[in-house]
């Protein structure tokens, strides 16, 4: 099995808030944001596999400050592990008042893809060797995050069993 360093993976875009991005607070909208971050969590997936993904999960959004009309936001994205046919990609999305320069850690977040073959099976990803401080960390951590998720999937399976979708129709 091949080994890719997290750079390999590594995506940042950038963004300046219109708008039509803003609520009625003049702030960036929560779902304009989430968008985003799917994107570019999916290019590095794909970085990463060099196939085409699918979004599993996305366990989590913080939203951590809000982001003006006229500030840019940058997102950067990369693989921070990986199971057999999965990805987990990390997201941190950054602020910056371009008359100011001043930057804000706007949000992060934490999404799993799995990557397809030619059928659409799930097929076998590449291994991760964090290369930074942050990336170690993450990887480091990546045990507790996957434990949570199955913990909530199972939760969720319970769940879905109890609801009636006849009468929502």
């Amino acid at each position: 099995m091949n080994v890719k360093t997290t750079q390999e993976s590594r995506t940042i875009q950038a963004s300046l808030v219109q708008p039509s991005d803003t609520n009625y607070h003049g702030t960036i909208f929560g779902g304009t944001m989430m968008a985003y971050i799917d994107e570019v969590a999916a290019i590095a997936a794909m970085r990463h596999s060099r196939r085409p993904v699918v979004t599993a999960s996305i366990d989590s959004i913080d939203f951590l400050a809000p982001v003006k009309m006229g500030h840019s936001i940058c997102l950067e994205a990369f693989v921070s592990s990986t199971g057999r046919t999965s990805m987990e990609v990390f997201v941190k999305v950054i602020s910056e008042n371009l008359q100011t320069g001043k930057r804000i850690l706007t949000a992060t977040s934490f999404l799993t893809f799995v990557a397809l073959d030619e059928e659409g099976n799930p097929t076998e990803v590449p291994a991760i060797a964090p290369e930074t401080e942050e990336e170690e960390r993450l990887m480091a951590t990546a045990n507790e995050r996957k434990k949570m998720r199955k913990e909530r999937k199972g939760n969720l399976q319970e769940f879905v069993s109890l609801l009636n979708i006849e009468k929502s129709i």
